[in-house]
């Protein structure tokens, strides 16, 4: 995390994240108040998460007043509750959603360009009332990819999370994160290559997108101790090594380090039984052939 904000929903958002340390929270790693510059605009952020399944572009409005009922968020227009309209922090006239949509297909599109269009990009408004305020959400429309969110309960952003999290596999390496940090102009505060690997982020690691930071010397060290794993093991076992194919279970679905997902365990053996039945047939229709016209 980086760059600390000044407004107060930011400071929310951020004491929240950094309360995510224990195994059944959310693994990732957020900058906090960082921009992109793209098609001749500048485009800020008032945080954006990386988790090992997506990137996620957070919104963070705090409401100037205190009210009670439903908080209607139309597709297009003034959020409103009841009769009233609703009054954010700032003088941008746009509403949270607006700004979310174009900063979210901003910084997708800036991927796409760079050949990252695949990556899972998500849009999230977060809203924060003052103390004592009771609203409830209602989204007239429906959008996988955009969420809005009341920022009265923490558990509401750690719940949103981890169901993204649940919905696909790890799409983002650590390599991925490097690179999107040395574009974004946040080379900085770029974790090193460990720390993102512990996360849950793909791996093999190219140590060269950490030249140049502080984390040079990490990275140059995690590259010394993994040659050296692997001269250990070339040692221990011989000089013939199989590496492990991208369609492998393990590769996949790979393990989490400190984590016990026994979704993923159940995908891998899935993955695994079918891949024995595929050979199986394969066989099979070999040896009916041999058979039938040898």
């Amino acid at each position: 995390m980086q760059n600390p904000a000044g407004t107060h929903a930011e400071k929310v958002l951020i004491d929240w994240l950094r309360t995510w340390k224990g195994s059944g929270d959310p693994k990732g790693v957020a900058t906090v108040n960082c921009s992109l510059f793209h098609g001749d605009r500048l485009y800020p952020f008032d945080a954006v998460i990386w988790t090992p399944s997506s990137c996620v572009v957070i919104e963070a409005e705090a409401l100037v007043e205190r009210m009670e009922g439903e908080l209607e968020v139309p597709l297009n227009g003034p959020w409103r509750v009841g009769d009233k309209l609703i009054n954010f922090e700032g003088n941008d006239k746009r509403t949270p959603l607006d700004k979310s949509r174009d900063h979210t297909f901003a910084l997708q599109n800036w991927l796409a360009e760079r050949g990252l269009g695949q990556r899972v990009v998500h849009g999230a408004v977060l809203v924060v009332p003052p103390p004592d305020s009771k609203l409830r959400v209602t989204q007239l429309w429906s959008d996988p990819s955009f969420e809005v969110l009341v920022g009265d309960d923490p558990k509401r952003l750690h719940d949103y999370f981890v169901g993204l999290s649940s919905r696909g596999r790890p799409q983002w390496s650590a390599n991925d994160v490097a690179w999107a940090f040395r574009g974004l102009g946040i080379l900085p505060y770029l974790p090193a290559p460990q720390d993102l690997l512990n996360e849950g982020f793909l791996g093999p690691v190219d140590i060269t997108l950490w030249h140049g930071g502080p984390q040079q010397a990490q990275a140059e060290a995690y590259a010394e101790e993994q040659a050296q794993l692997e001269a250990d093991a070339a040692a221990a076992g011989g000089s013939f090594r199989v590496p492990t194919p991208w369609f492998a279970p393990a590769q996949l679905y790979p393990r989490e380090r400190g984590d016990i997902n026994f979704g993923r365990g159940f995908m891998r053996v899935m993955l695994m039984l079918g891949m024995i039945v595929a050979v199986l047939w394969v066989l099979w229709v070999i040896i009916a052939g041999v058979v039938a016209y040898g």
